[in-house]
């Protein structure tokens, strides 16, 4: 996982070749912290074909908010800087996560 922050955000991201998956979440929220462990496993199985990222907000507020994450746990999948897919707060499984990664895996 490479940790994001407001100052490598746009040469890690939106600058980046092929799929990225981005982990917004802070040390505040409970079911980010819950769901951590899993999604570093995801970045160990899917970590080949896709990039795995992790913005502490606390970190980059204005940059989570300049890509709309208006709640935590956020989840954002990108293709070549451009963002195509999207988990909120409220889809926020550790199933749905994976299901979002899987459908980029095989595009990979």
């Amino acid at each position: 996982m490479v940790e994001l922050d407001r100052k490598n955000f746009d040469e890690e991201v939106l600058n980046a070749k092929g799929y990225t998956f981005v982990d917004f979440w802070s040390e505040g929220c409970e079911p980010c912290k819950a769901l951590m462990p899993k999604v570093h496993d995801l970045a160990e199985k899917y970590g080949d074909k896709i990039k795995f990222c992790a913005l502490d907000i606390a970190k980059g507020r204005r940059v989570a908010i300049s890509q709309k994450v208006l709640g935590l746990p956020t989840m954002l999948m990108y293709k070549d800087g451009e963002k195509v897919d999207e988990i909120g707060a409220d889809d926020a499984s550790i199933e749905n996560i994976e299901d979002m990664i899987k459908k980029y895996y095989e595009q990979a």
